[in-house]
């Protein structure tokens, strides 16, 4: 059946392929002309800038970096390779491009690497356009099947990629191992005409990179034992580790020199960024998000954890710190809140301070530690990074609180010093201390906090724009703030904190 309508090169027009053209002649009636899957990246891409219509959805803090030189790089018909840490959503990018492809290509019934029914390839598509002419059965092909995903392990081998002869093939269709007709393709002939994606190159074995190539360098794979050219259109796009981490293995270098873009993705730069990931990458269920509200000072403290992570002496820098850190400590700490809510029978909750203690299996779990780290432990780590972030967020929200008392000369030459905004709660400690069970109730929180002389009046003080929930939250805050500090003392007992005075707490034996 013939038709008019034929994919639009933005891959706007979504027609169904029931009404493209199903044979040769009927696409050459259409007046469709072949081109290359470059071809198509770069003309859809020119679409969209010019549209002002973004690359990629949802992927944040690139826009100045890595998104120009991907457009670049496909705007030049470039191989690309993403290089950078992990959790750096460089496999997320690749498989975005799939929507720069022209919805809907025509492609030779029963072709195993996507014929173009106008420029054929294989033996099985040449053969079939050879005996029926105009009368050659088309299917049609969306760009969502145009797209293959490979993890380089070291077990790949050659014929994975590229091909090998099926015995199997050649038994049934009673053919001799000399004729290609009992090829059976490899995963890479099998990505002709669309994008192929090969994640953690440095991991593949070098004598497997080395048959990669032709296939860059020329556009065609030879297979063993025949004597056989398959001028493939793929678009290569590799995702890698820095070599200097990826111990297990590098790209080679005359591999390296084929890939004609490479292109080094980073992490967020700032935390307001990393935050709006984070939200973004929630997968936390919506019942569990009507009963837990999470504070931005949380969400900034999560994200402050990731920093120091990546700072730390005890991290591993060039392994990375995955934005995962911090999506599944956002995801306990609203679990942790969420399980106080249904144990106290609430119908909703705030998280706390305190329910980041549940973080520290998402920050076991996601750094990898040198050394130093290995001998202090990878708990003791993940609660030395907890304090960091609370102390130097602390910092920066109190910094009166902080600062250094220093005298300063007042008139007529006295020496005054400065008022210590926490010394009311400073001294409240000294005789007395503050219980904050993990799982007290929203009553047993407010009472607790409301019993330091001070404490919300401090925060209300400096920060008057917090509703009473986010004043009680800051408040919490602002205790672990001092102790981190060592103005007050902290215990860490079993499912709660103990705040008193810094030689009880000492004595005690906490953590602090």
């Amino acid at each position: 059946m013939s038709s008019s309508k034929i994919p639009s090169s933005t891959g706007d027009v979504n027609v169904a392929p029931a009404y493209h053209p199903s044979t040769l002649g009927d696409l050459k009636k259409s007046g469709y002309r072949p081109r290359s899957v470059k071809e198509e990246l770069r003309a859809n891409l020119v679409v969209r800038i010019r549209a002002k219509q973004p690359l990629f959805e949802g992927i944040h803090g690139y826009e100045d970096t890595v998104i120009p030189a991907l457009e670049r790089a496909i705007l030049a018909g470039h191989s690309i390779n993403l290089l950078g840490l992990r959790g750096q959503a460089k496999t997320r990018m690749a498989r975005s491009l799939v929507q720069l492809l022209d919805e809907w290509i025509p492609v030779v019934a029963g072709s195993e690497i996507n014929d173009d029914p106008l420029a054929p390839i294989s033996r099985h598509a040449r053969d079939l356009i050879a005996q029926h002419g105009d009368a050659t059965p088309i299917t049609w092909l969306h760009r969502n099947d145009r797209y293959t995903e490979k993890l380089a392990t070291p077990d790949v081998t050659v014929a994975d990629l590229i091909g090998d002869s099926d015995p199997i093939k050649a038994a049934n269709l009673k053919l001799d191992y000399s004729d290609e007709r009992v090829i059976h393709f490899g995963l890479v002939p099998r990505s002709h005409r669309g994008i192929f994606v090969i994640n953690e190159l440095p991991d593949l074995q070098p004598r497997i990179q080395v048959a990669l190539f032709n296939i860059l360098q020329e556009g065609d794979v030879q297979i063993r034992g025949f004597k056989l050219r398959l001028p493939l259109d793929i678009q290569f796009v590799f995702t890698a580790n820095p070599e200097d981490y990826t111990n297990r293995g590098a790209i080679i270098t005359p591999l390296k020199d084929r890939i004609q873009s490479q292109i080094l993705t980073h992490y967020p730069p700032t935390i307001e960024l990393g935050m709006r990931i984070t939200a973004q990458e929630l997968r936390s269920p919506k019942e569990q998000l009507s009963r837990v509200r999470v504070p931005d000072l949380l969400r900034v403290l999560i994200e402050r954890i990731a920093l120091e992570a990546r700072d730390s002496e005890y991290v591993d820098r060039k392994s990375g710190v995955s934005a995962r850190l911090t999506i599944s400590a956002l995801e306990s700490v609203i679990s942790a809140a969420e399980l106080r809510a249904l144990r106290n029978g609430e119908d909703r909750t705030v998280a706390r301070i305190g329910d980041l203690q549940a973080v520290v299996p998402a920050i076991t779990g996601k750094v990898e530690l040198v050394y130093e780290g290995e001998q202090e432990g990878p708990e003791k780590v993940a609660h030395h990074l907890l304090g960091l972030a609370v102390r130097n967020v602390f910092d920066e929200l109190f910094p009166a609180a902080v600062r250094k008392q220093r005298k300063a000369k007042g008139e007529g030459g006295l020496v005054r010093q400065p008022a210590d905004p926490v010394s009311g709660i400073v001294d409240h400690f000294e005789g007395t201390s503050c219980d904050l069970p993990l799982e007290l109730t929203s009553a047993g929180y407010a009472q607790a906090l409301h019993a330091v002389p001070g404490l919300l009046g401090l925060v209300r003080a400096q920060h008057d724009y917090l509703d009473e929930e986010e004043q009680l939250l800051w408040a919490e805050f602002v205790l672990h703030g001092l102790a981190e500090h060592s103005r007050i003392g902290r215990t860490q007992l079993v499912n709660a904190a103990r705040f008193g005075d810094l030689m009880s707490a000492m004595l005690g034996g906490g953590l602090d």
